[in-house]
């Protein structure tokens, strides 16, 4: 609950025990611009805390941020939509959500295409990031902050079956998010893709319904997935990221100081988030061992030869801008 709903609950509260007039609310508490941010991620995510305690802090002074975890006020994957129809305004996303509505954006959901997180940070600091935030303004409405480090990708079993190369994938129930994105990278690691929701994978690996998941290592301990699974494959497959993503009627809607606030304390927040997923990820491998797991590095070569021919031969390739990709790789 906010600062200014806990004082309006107060005020509300003595009114009637005192049987007085309720006292008029401040006016900057009627003027502050309502953030409402929905994302799947639990309140101890990396980052939800980075969020709440970086940039709910700086533009407490105009805005009131309102967090919503565990996808309960829109279900995972809806969120931009929502953004797009006026709904919701803030969110964290991801580029395989905003290549189901720009199929250009499809370039950044394929295994092995951004190195690790200095090459992802100056991608998206380049041109090519500014091309690619503007179809999402243009196309969407919806204004993407900047980008923020996930962490690498990792394949995390509850089998103990030895997996050095795509080949011993064949036939494990890989549970990857339901777009199309995520799918084909199961397939393209040589698993059996299953759709599941992110709240329901922890069940899942539980019960066998999948045999495995994917998500970078600050996850799995978060989620505590190392409790239902015996091992974690570093295949490191994508440098993953989010976005986080406002409303571009919401951001018309501020003035430009406000404006320039805002954009400060996003790109605080997001520093710190990435450099907090960095961090964990030097200590996890360590973690996870000493939980009893089999963490290991297969032939990460023959699984990106694979994922790369793949992605090349696919439909989603002839949606990438002419040149993306080599523009990318020159990146250093």
């Amino acid at each position: 609950m906010s600062f200014s709903h806990k004082l309006l609950t107060g005020l509300v509260t003595a009114g009637l025990v005192l049987g007085s007039s309720l006292i008029a609310l401040p006016s900057w508490a009627a003027d502050k611009v309502t953030l409402r941010m929905s994302c799947p991620c639990t309140e101890t995510d990396l980052r939800s805390q980075g969020l709440q305690n970086v940039f709910a802090a700086k533009v407490s002074s105009f805005a009131d941020y309102q967090p919503h975890y565990n996808a309960t006020l829109f279900k995972q994957g809806t969120e931009l939509t929502a953004i797009a129809r006026g709904n919701l305004e803030m969110s964290i996303t991801s580029a395989q959500e905003l290549a189901k509505l720009i199929p250009d954006w499809s370039v950044f959901t394929a295994g092995y295409l951004l190195r690790d997180a200095d090459h992802q940070r100056k991608v998206f600091t380049s041109d090519i990031g500014k091309e690619f935030f503007q179809m999402a303004e243009d196309k969407l409405g919806v204004k993407l902050l900047g980008v923020m480090y996930f962490g690498k990708r990792h394949l995390n079993l509850r089998t103990d079956k030895k997996v050095m190369t795509p080949d011993d994938m064949a036939g494990v129930k890989l549970r990857m998010p339901g777009t199309d994105a995520w799918q084909f990278l199961g397939k393209a690691l040589g698993a059996n893709p299953t759709p599941m929701a992110f709240t329901e994978v922890y069940t899942g690996l539980q019960t066998g319904a999948i045999d495995g998941q994917d998500n970078p290592l600050p996850t799995d301990k978060d989620k505590k997935f190392y409790e239902v699974t015996k091992q974690i494959i570093l295949t490191g497959h994508l440098a993953d990221m989010n976005f986080l993503a406002l409303s571009k009627k919401t951001w018309d809607g501020m003035t430009t100081a406000q404006q320039d606030q805002l954009q400060k304390a996003a790109n605080d927040a997001m520093m710190v988030i990435s450099i907090n997923v960095e961090s964990q990820e030097a200590l996890l491998e360590d973690f996870f061992r000493n939980e009893g797991l089999q963490v290991y590095t297969p032939n990460v070569d023959a699984f990106r030869k694979r994922a790369q021919e793949m992605y090349l031969a696919s439909d989603f390739s002839k949606e990438w801008p002419k040149g993306v990709v080599e523009r990318v790789n020159a990146i250093r």
